[in-house]
């Protein structure tokens, strides 16, 4: 820290200031304490991390997007759950299969190297075939809980039986856990249909009542005998609905996360651009003196922006003719409005 930061800080009210020459590495390094509001950071200077741009404001008035924060280090136990997330039900049920089978020749194994490790009647399990039946059976019955006692492990294969038994227990209701999971998605994907559904149709309704409110406007505009307060609240109230949905139909020309009929794609289109071109013909109808506020002027440059961004070409999906001409208008009319925006 330079002598002009240091009396810049005093300045500000921080008496406890000083100057280090050696730098915040050699301060690390002769283990001085070291303060973060992230974390406790250890003298070598290691430790949890937030990583992740911070949000900022942009000048169109939007809030800006970056990733949240988000620590360095992750446990062992997120990668045992990622892991059984990635698997699918039939993989997961297979593990669980090949970890009894496995087991079961790990008893038999044992008893063809001499080492009996299993016993039933009294008598250790041999290895021969019928070894090899017992021994399967006992590792089933071990990984299902069963227990009917009719084979009893010794020796060092107790611990090995206890081991299989909770690895069994807990990959099977990974097994079951993906049962119910599947079905909750499947209620969770219905649900998000039918609320994608109601969004759609909401849409519409708000687009019509936009082009409704705009050409209400546009005769209140003409006949001239509407104070220009009026006309200036009403317009930004339908712009800043507008902008809503136009950004609604952004999303979901760049996102789509659901399939959408043609027909009802379409209707919204259309009607996005009819709003468009009542705009229009609003913004060159206005009078001289009339004064934009400011969410006016925000709401106009947004909805020219994101309407230029709907056309055939710029969409980064494939759609019909019929939808790629609504879209062409769409962006046609946005660059209408601005060059009459710049001209003026």
């Amino acid at each position: 820290m330079s002598e002009q930061a240091v009396a810049l800080l005093q300045e500000l009210g921080y008496p406890n200031v000083r100057d280090y020459r050696g730098g915040l590495a050699d301060w690390v390094e002769s283990g001085r304490p070291l303060e973060s509001v992230s974390g406790e950071i250890s003298p070598s200077g290691q430790g949890t991390q937030p990583i992740g741009p911070q949000l900022i404001a942009s000048p169109d008035g939007h809030l800006g997007r970056g990733p949240a924060r988000v620590s360095r280090e992750s446990g062992w136990n997120d990668s045992v759950l990622g892991l059984v997330d990635r698997l699918s039900t039939f993989q997961l049920f297979l593990f669980w299969i090949g970890t009894v089978a496995l087991s079961g020749f790990g008893y038999w194994t044992a008893a063809l190297l001499g080492d009996h490790v299993l016993a039933e009647a009294g008598s250790p399990v041999g290895a021969t075939l019928e070894g090899l039946g017992s021994a399967l059976y006992f590792s089933f019955v071990t990984a299902t809980s069963l227990g009917y006692g009719d084979i009893v492990p010794v020796g060092i294969a107790r611990v090995i039986a206890v081991i299989e038994a909770i690895a069994a227990l807990l990959i099977f209701g990974a097994v079951v856990a993906k049962f119910v999971s599947h079905r909750q998605d499947e209620l969770v994907r219905e649900i998000h249909r039918v609320t994608f559904d109601e969004r759609l149709d909401r849409v519409q309704s708000t687009l019509h009542i936009v082009i409704s409110e705009l050409l209400s406007i546009n005769s209140l505009c003409q006949t001239r005998s509407t104070p220009l307060q009026q006309i200036g609240t009403r317009l930004d109230s339908a712009a800043l609905l507008f902008l809503g949905e136009l950004r609604t139909t952004h999303d979901l020309l760049y996102q789509p996360r659901l399939m959408v009929e043609e027909g009802v794609l379409g209707s919204i289109l259309a009607n996005l651009s009819s709003a468009l071109e009542v705009l229009a013909e609003l913004l060159t109808c206005l009078p001289a003196e009339f004064a934009r506020s400011q969410p006016l002027e925000i709401s106009l440059h947004n909805l020219t922006r994101l309407a230029a961004d709907i056309c055939g070409n710029c969409v980064p999906h494939a759609y019909t003719p019929r939808l790629i001409f609504w879209m062409d208008r769409i962006q046609n009319t946005s660059r209408r409005i601005q060059l009459a925006e710049d001209s003026s």
